[in-house]
């Protein structure tokens, strides 16, 4: 058991995309499945689909590649750890890379990009970035 599941989640697509893997599974829980569902919808990830296989639930994510076989995910990086955690409000919301990245914060209005946060005019836990 880990002590940081939405750590384990992004060094497992870290490292899949740098073996160039097709896809990557793991365990799943709902905050796992929204970052995958916002990753996916950014155009991060090609899909990703919950499998259950002996009674246990399993994520299965698609990771999507260039056609020069390079991975569209250039870095993923965790901001908010459980012994720091990372509070923003709306105004401190940042664009990430100079825009070309995204940042995942985790909102009373639930999970969003920062991009959609800050037009909602909500802040919140400052979840991860991704580029």
């Amino acid at each position: 058991m880990t002590t940081d599941p939405i750590a384990d989640f992004l060094t497992r697509i870290r490292n899949g995309a740098m073996a160039k893997h097709p896809r990557v599974e793991m365990p799943s829980s709902k905050m796992k499945i929204e970052i995958a569902r916002i990753l996916k919808e950014e155009g991060y990830l090609a899909n990703f689909k919950v499998v259950e296989e002996k009674g246990k639930k399993t994520l299965r994510v698609f990771l999507r590649y260039t056609p020069d076989r390079h991975c569209v995910i250039t870095d993923l990086k965790r901001i908010s750890r459980p012994g720091s955690r990372r509070y923003i409000g709306k105004t401190g919301i940042r664009p990430v890379v100079g825009g070309m990245g995204i940042s995942i914060l985790s909102t009373p209005r639930g999970l969003m990009t920062g991009q959609s946060a800050r037009k909602e005019g909500v802040g919140g836990e400052l979840l991860c970035e991704v580029w």
